[in-house]
């Protein structure tokens, strides 16, 4: 079947050329999304778990909602987005809502469905889309940059290399892990990521095709010579588990029944839910939010006046997967900065994200394979695709004091309070307080959505 050209099939439907992209590299560029993504069909049950909820039931439903929503991005946009339930969101609904609130899960489903539907609306009236366009430009650059070091930090505490200590974090100690026998379980790991970031590294200087994959696949195999070695030793006590695909319980798919449509509407008109329901519709906003403009401003996608075309469809298939995760037993579907690794491989259209998706379905009959890819693998690419996010530094006007300081603030805010929506929050806050306060906000015709952000997150922090 012809791809390329005026006739092919999938240049008629993604318009490659025009993106300035082909299918192998589409292709490429889905295939390394899914990698640095697919620890979520391991985290997400690992975590709601801890509700109560079927784990194996919860893996089926984190593949089938990622598989779905991601579709649907192709679908409603053509960009090269992935979605899937969303860290953060998926501690916030276990340890927050159930473990320590005290509702159960099947309520707080009924939290994030509803959650999704407001999105819905939100997305079809416009809100979402005139919240996303009323940032200014500089900020939008400050954000790619913000998740650049947030996912780096991210990369860097998966691999272990960063660890908690007494100034909050801390340099992991090879002479520790010596001294405590940990090194052939943990230190060896640390060490593979490392070597990981600087294979990626050379990689991506020699403009390796796919170098970012490459990176993770060599890594992995790394880890496998080495536990064939005897140099890496897993032990499940502390989470260091086998590098080989373990087939030995076969093929199936798990069972979905536990979770599939178990949501409680019982306390819908309660306060508290009313609480939890905002909470995961803010953070899920401002995070998609600014997963689309840091991703989309590396990209390139935006055009001359900072928008991002389309948008309306992006916005939508996140919202839609949001309800629809809940509908079949997960927490919130969210759009997942690890897109960002496709992006950097060359993925420009919705093909990247069809790939994706097909690879989500397949993991629901391959799970041994695609549970195996260890965090050691996958660090070094959330690493080096932080640098690539890195570089839009340059784009924002430094000379320019009040566009550079809220810039600034929303960089640091990302990695330091853990959080793409609090980074933001804090950015808008400080851009209108300190435009009004140097009497530039007529010059720089702030607009009204910016002043209203400003004071809601401002009572955000508050009444929350």
């Amino acid at each position: 079947m012809e791809t390329k050209g005026k006739g092919g099939f999938l240049e008629r439907v993604f318009h490659l050329s025009e993106h300035h992209t082909d299918v192998k590299t589409e292709v490429m560029a889905g295939f390394t999304t899914f990698m640095t993504m697919a620890y979520i069909l391991a985290v997400n049950p690992s975590i709601l778990s801890a509700t109560g909820m079927d784990s194996g039931a919860v893996f089926t439903a984190t593949a089938l909602a990622s598989f779905i929503a991601t579709l649907l991005m192709a679908g409603l946009s053509n960009y090269p987005f992935a979605l899937a339930p969303g860290m953060g969101l998926n501690a916030y609904f276990a340890y927050t809502v159930v473990l320590n609130m005290g509702y159960t899960w099947q309520m707080a489903l009924a939290a994030v469905f509803i959650e999704g539907l407001i999105f819905i609306a939100l997305s079809l009236t416009k809100v979402r889309e005139g919240i996303f366009n009323a940032i200014p430009m500089n900020l939008k650059h400050a954000v790619s940059v913000g998740i650049g070091l947030f996912i780096a930090f991210l990369g860097l505490q998966n691999a272990k290399i960063v660890v908690d200590g007494e100034t909050l974090v801390s340099v992991f100690s090879f002479k520790d892990s010596l001294a405590d026998g940990s090194f052939h379980t943990v230190g060896i790991t640390v060490l593979l990521a490392i070597i990981g970031i600087l294979i990626t590294s050379v990689l991506v200087v020699k403009n390796v095709k796919g170098n970012i994959l490459w990176g993770i696949i060599i890594t992995w195999i790394l880890g496998m010579l080495c536990q064939a070695a005897g140099l890496y030793q897993p032990n499940p006590e502390l989470g260091m588990y086998s590098v080989f695909p373990d087939f030995s319980a076969g093929f199936g798919i798990p069972d979905m029944s536990f979770t599939f449509f178990k949501l409680d509407f019982s306390k819908v008109l309660s306060l508290d839910f009313i609480v939890v329901m905002f909470a995961f519709l803010f953070v899920d906003m401002f995070d998609t939010l600014g997963t689309l403009i840091g991703v989309a401003s590396k990209a390139d996608m935006l055009d001359k006046d900072g928008k991002l075309p389309r948008i309306k469809g992006a916005l939508l298939a996140d919202a839609v997967g949001t309800s629809v995760g809940a509908l079949l037993g997960t927490s919130t579907t969210t759009t997942f900065v690890e897109s960002a690794a496709g992006v950097a491989e060359g993925g420009r259209t919705g093909l990247t994200s069809v790939v994706t998706a097909i690879l989500f379905g397949l993991s629901l009959f391959l799970s041994p394979f695609f549970l195996a890819i260890p965090s050691f693998a996958t660090a070094p690419a959330l690493v080096v695709v932080g640098f690539l996010m890195l570089t839009s530094v340059t784009k924002i006007d430094f000379t320019d004091y009040t566009e550079a300081i809220p810039s600034y603030i929303t960089i640091i805010a990302m990695p330091f309070m853990y959080s793409i929506s609090e980074g933001i929050s804090m950015g808008i806050i400080s851009y209108v307080i300190i435009n009004l306060a140097t009497g530039n906000a007529k010059k720089k015709k702030i607009s009204v959505i910016m002043y209203i952000l400003a004071v809601l997150f401002i009572l955000k922090y508050i009444l929350i």
